[in-house]
């Protein structure tokens, strides 16, 4: 029985639905929004979070959903249900990939939901334990400057981070950076799941990479010619990330992954995602875990995913608090503690969120 037969018959009923959306500075002088689908039915809800990256694309629901998602279902017939719903009623999002955002929140919200009804949870469906989840921590490092790394280390000095090299890393970034010797991933931003551009393969900076962090996973490289025989001799340490939204992208992956970056989110359906987790631990692919940037109940589902499935991975799903535009004198350390009595998709909320 595959992951998500184990739970495909969860009887669901909805009465009702709602939305919220939540705006938070966030560090880079980013405003971030995102949207909270609630899914109601007497006392019970469930809740799931649009990360889609346009503040205008949440702006343009109106206050009362457009959406009528009432009635009695299995969790399967909800999700097949949702294939015939254009969850962007007023305008077109404004990158396709946002489809797919929204539609986790809903499913997301649904599975939470169901499980709940039923008295289960996603660890006893799929007789797996849950357990400490590991967190590394994205951060800027804009133009080289390594400031809010070592503010960060100064309050933690136990945090690992994974992070993003530029053309504006200097030799002295490079130098202070392997100094920490914090750094789990890098993301070398080449491929593209539509949230931005990729970044252009730069022969000089990936070497640099590799050779300067010699333990960390290296994220999605451009495979390019000028590129190719350094990429192949550090093979195990790549990654696919952003470009992973289902089984076919890692089939016709560009070259074969020794590890996978798991994102909820871009998978759209919870389907698609356990397929993926189950292809991934079948062809012995190491995953770890991502998010969004998710301001509310996301940043809880990411936790838990990552509990019962690769806890032990360099997951960037930390608090919150890691976030926010100045540093906290109190910073949670990894891993996160399972929580004792957990409800549906739920985890706990932290003191240092």
């Amino acid at each position: 029985m595959t992951l998500y037969e184990r739970i495909a018959d969860l009887p669901l009923t909805i009465s009702a639905s709602d939305r919220t959306s939540r705006h938070r500075e966030m560090v880079g002088e980013m405003t971030r929004v995102t949207s909270t689908f609630v899914l109601l039915a007497e006392d019970e809800f469930g809740a799931g979070e649009d990360v889609t990256h346009e503040a205008i694309d949440h702006e343009a629901l109106p206050d009362t959903l457009p959406f009528d998602f009432a009635g009695e279902y299995t969790f399967d017939e909800f999700s097949q249900s949702l294939d015939a719903v254009d969850l962007f009623p007023t305008k077109p999002p404004e990158r396709e990939i946002s489809r797919s955002y929204r539609r986790w929140a809903v499913e997301s919200a649904a599975l939470d939901l169901a499980l709940k009804q039923n008295d289960t949870t996603l660890a006893s469906r799929f007789g797996r334990e849950r357990s400490p989840a590991q967190f590394v921590v994205s951060t800027p490092v804009p133009d080289g400057d390594t400031t809010r790394v070592e503010e960060i280390l100064t309050v933690n000095p136990t945090c690992e981070f994974a992070l993003e090299p530029t053309d504006g890393w200097t030799t002295d970034t490079f130098a202070r950076l392997a100094e920490t010797d914090a750094v789990r991933v890098l993301d070398l931003s080449g491929q593209s799941d539509g949230d931005g551009a990729s970044q252009a393969p730069n022969p000089e900076l990936y070497r640099r990479v590799f050779e300067t962090f010699p333990d960390a996973v290296m994220a999605g490289p451009v495979i390019s010619d000028d590129v190719h025989d350094l990429l192949a001799a550090y093979s195990d340490r790549l990654s696919l990330g952003a470009s992973v939204r289902s089984t076919a992208n890692l089939r016709d992956a560009p070259f074969e992954p020794d590890w996978c970056s798991i994102v909820p989110s871009r998978f759209g359906t919870v389907r698609s995602l356990l397929a993926t987790i189950e292809y991934c631990a079948e062809q012995d692919i190491s995953m770890y875990g991502g998010g969004q940037c998710e301001l509310c109940v996301g940043r809880g589902h990411i936790q838990l995913l990552a509990s019962l499935f690769y806890p032990d991975g360099p997951n960037e799903i930390a608090p919150r608090a890691y976030n926010k535009p100045t540093v906290k004198a109190d910073l949670h350390s990894s891993p996160f503690e399972p929580p004792e009595n957990p409800t549906g998709m739920e985890w706990k909320q932290l003191e240092f969120e």
